[in-house]
């Protein structure tokens, strides 16, 4: 298994979920040049060129998070200010407005940065048979200790539940961009290995995840460091260079993750469907050649008969934060000479169902 950063290992999503049925489709029209894809029909976007954001869509989630840091070791207090998450206009390579959401160095309530999290829950959200992707731009993610992350978490429970425990329910992390490795991103799934009465334990935890090399646009050689930070504005290997389209394509048996169109990690969610083709109960990953290029494939998340986490529907979360602590991830603790402050803007998020 790859040693990761940024990953919210202690991250229980203990609320209890309404249960509810979300809608695919939405009001608003996509731009008339929105990408479409062969099998694939459009049925939810938000370009963000409202003057504010759309709350039929979001929801802010706001404070501190489990623990007092989201449970990634994070030092910051996510608002709902302007300050944090607002629409702007003239961003260089944007199609139109876009979604800011940007951390501060700046004392407020009990914290001294602040930062933004939107969410989708209870209001849309999405499962097999969908291709959910991002435009985003990690301009001012540049030092250790800043970080951004695309990502999506259950919104259904179990039937005699009233919630459902991390990472039984399952995470899938589209974008994990952090400063202290601005070469790379990383896309994972998270899910348990025991069912474990729907119980919290530390040591209940499976993780597959690979890195995208903006460089060679595959999975790099070797696994990232810490460094190389800060990279320059005109560094067209760093992240932060440019808008970047991440996504996945969720299917019945398994989840494509793909930077630009380019797909580099392929978990699959059933026993011996990636490797081996035999069922022996073994977590494998290997990097493989596909289409000239590295690819991770993974498996596998259903575990257990009570819940298959990538079965389900699960909403889409946008956060940005700032570490504090080595220990636990989230792309290491602040450095002083980080810069503040540090926007992240996304252009729109498209979700596109199989026909």
């Amino acid at each position: 298994m790859i040693t990761f950063s940024f990953l919210k290992l202690l991250l229980l999503h203990i609320s209890i979920i309404a249960l509810i049925s979300c809608s695919d489709n939405t009001s608003a029209p996509p731009d008339d040049n929105t990408q479409t894809y062969p099998g694939y029909n459009l049925v939810w976007s938000d370009e963000f060129n409202k003057t504010s954001l759309d709350l039929t869509k979001w929801n802010y989630e706001t404070g501190t998070g489990v623990n007092g840091d989201f449970g990634t070791g994070q030092i910051d207090r996510a608002t709902n200010r302007i300050e944090n998450v607002s629409i702007v206009n003239g961003i260089i390579g944007a199609d139109g407005s876009c979604l800011s959401i940007t951390t501060r160095k700046e004392v407020y309530i009990d914290r001294n940065y602040t930062s933004g999290r939107i969410n989708t829950e209870n209001k849309f959200a999405w499962g097999p048979g969908h291709k959910i992707e991002a435009r985003i731009w990690t301009k001012d993610i540049k030092y250790k200790g800043q970080g951004f992350a695309f990502w999506m978490m259950p919104n259904e429970i179990p039937t005699g539940y009233n919630y459902i425990m991390w990472p039984q329910g399952g995470e899938i992390d589209i974008t994990e961009y952090i400063g202290s490795m601005p070469y790379h991103n990383l896309g994972s799934a998270h899910y348990a290995w025991f069912w474990n009465n729907n119980e919290y334990a530390d040591w209940n935890h499976g993780h597959k995840g690979a890195y995208y090399s903006y460089s060679s646009q595959e999975v790099p050689i070797s696994n990232p460091v810490w460094g190389g930070y800060p990279p320059s504005d005109n560094d067209v290997n760093a992240g932060s260079y440019e808008f970047h389209i991440y996504g996945i394509n969720w299917l019945s048996d398994r989840m494509e993750f793909y930077v630009d169109q380019k797909i580099y990690h392929i978990h699959y969610f059933n026993d011996g469907a990636a490797l081996n083709n035999t069922a022996d109960g073994q977590d494998y990953d290997a990097v493989i050649t596909l289409s000239g290029k590295r690819t991770m494939l993974s498996e596998y998340s259903n575990h257990f008969t009570e819940w298959h986490p990538f079965e389900h529907k699960m909403f889409i979360i946008l956060s940005s934060g700032v570490g504090g602590d080595d220990n636990k991830t989230y792309g290491g603790a602040i450095v002083p000479e980080a810069v503040f402050p540090a926007s992240v803007y996304v252009d729109w998020v498209r979700v596109y169902k199989k026909e």
